[in-house]
């Protein structure tokens, strides 16, 4: 099975010739490789880019070993790239492996007819450490795992094809199945090719366990591998909800030896950042207009992973969709923050200030949104609690409660709009109903 990544191939596409080097990050195994070396060359290809001027080298093909080097790469490259007028095309995957790469990619910067591409999955492949590492020359296109729209075009078409033609209830059926499959073994690609539960679980557990654990390991160089792996445990238990660093300290078993310093923590969280395990979401005080860093939320950017962890035990719809409505923001580009907002609230015969939270406050340019995640409003009490803080925030930006259920959007007489969680996910313009 061929997953398109549209999104990303017109991303890169666009990108060309801009001077910069294109740096394509993202999680591992969310499918950078395959977009580079595949789509993008083929896209190339087609518009008649001869073979001879896309250079490919994958650092992590052990026949590539000698050119980690990086004097016998740079040697590599500068012949490669032939003394003519047509632009060549230069495509490093997994470029982290390569010493001193960003010497390397500077230098390719002084040829005027070298276009270059390259993927990487570690900490230096952040957004702050493209504009340093890279003199201002980084143009980094952030690649997430499979949104749910392109997740379910991709299930959809695989189940076509065993689809007798007959049951003409089979396609409805087949999106509750595609979203069942969906929170519970997340996004990566290669989870689709796959057709047990069985099969997947055992995947998803082992990538978590032999490559990204074993990867912060080895990079970081962490004594403490059970204080890691509590911290982890702890956030992938408490998605979505309010911690920081000490928090978590406070949580770990009395009955452990030692329990690791706020600050251990802090870096430990840090680190699962720096390899795109989990995304931070930090507080904004709506009213003050400023972020609140003494304490955030954390969400995971593959559900399959975070469910692997915690062994297919805690797979509660509720937590898991307010996850998932996190991911889709990220992946249409908004940046998110959980919004505080002071209400007044009257108790024995006075008023008393309090602060209420809106899920997510995202912005993108000019665009602001407030987006509420309600699993379900079944009672007027709940209503009311979750439309509460929207209807708190004194300005005109779009208010948004996103529930379960399949409803049409809807918008209230007070202008707050009602979206189904399934229309929201695959219409790519449902903010704007």
């Amino acid at each position: 099975m061929i997953i398109k990544r549209d999104k990303y191939l017109d991303l890169l596409i666009r990108h060309k010739h801009n001077g910069m080097i294109k740096i394509i990050t993202g999680i591992r195994r969310c499918g950078k490789s395959f977009l580079l070396a595949n789509f993008f060359k083929e896209s190339l290809l087609n518009e008649g880019v001869r073979e001879d001027h896309i250079v490919q080298i994958d650092f992590e093909d052990i026949k590539n070993k000698s050119l980690r080097d990086p004097e016998e790469c740079y040697k590599y490259l500068s012949k490669a790239i032939k003394k003519d007028s047509k632009m060549h095309y230069i495509l490093l995957d997994e470029v982290q492996k390569l010493e001193e790469f960003p010497d390397v990619l500077n230098g390719l910067m002084h040829f005027s007819n070298a276009d270059v591409f390259v993927t990487g999955s570690n900490s230096h492949f952040l957004s702050k450490d493209v504009v340093t590492e890279f003199r201002g020359r980084g143009d980094e296109i952030r690649m997430y795992p499979l949104c749910f729209l392109e997740f379910l075009k991709a299930y959809l078409e695989d189940r076509k094809a065993r689809w007798d033609g007959k049951d003409l209830t089979f396609l409805a059926k087949s999106l509750d199945l595609a979203w069942t499959e969906y929170y519970t073994y997340g996004g990566l690609p290669h989870v689709l090719k796959l057709e047990t539960k069985e099969e997947k679980e055992k995947y998803l557990k082992d990538l978590f366990k032999e490559t990204y654990l074993l990867d912060l390991i080895e990079r970081y160089d962490i004594r403490d591998v059970s204080a890691l792996d509590g911290v982890i445990d702890v956030v992938a238990s408490d998605i979505g909800s309010l911690t920081n660093a000490y928090k978590i300290a406070n949580s770990f078993s009395k009955e452990r030896a030692s329990i690791p310093a706020g600050a251990t923590i802090k870096n430990y969280l840090d680190y699962l950042k720096d390899a795109f395990i989990i995304e931070e979401a930090k507080r904004y005080d709506i009213k003050g207009k400023k972020h609140l860093n003494s304490i955030s939320k954390f969400y995971f950017e593959d559900l399959g992973l975070r469910n692997a962890r915690l062994n297919f035990r805690q797979t509660e719809e509720n937590h898991i969709m307010e996850n998932i409505i996190f991911n889709e923001l990220n992946y249409r580009g908004y940046s998110v923050d959980v919004g505080i907002v002071e209400i007044r609230e009257m108790k024995n015969g006075s008023y008393l200030k309090k602060q209420t939270e809106i899920d997510f406050v995202i912005n993108r340019g000019d665009q602001r949104y407030y987006v509420q995640s309600a699993f379900a409003m079944p009672t007027g009490d709940k209503t009311e609690k979750e439309l509460r803080p929207l209807l708190n925030v004194n300005d005109s930006f779009k208010k948004i409660v996103v529930v379960k259920e399949n409803v049409a959007p809807s918008r209230n007489s007070q202008g707050i709009v009602t979206i189904g969680l399934r229309n929201f996910l695959l219409d790519p313009d449902s903010l704007d109903y």
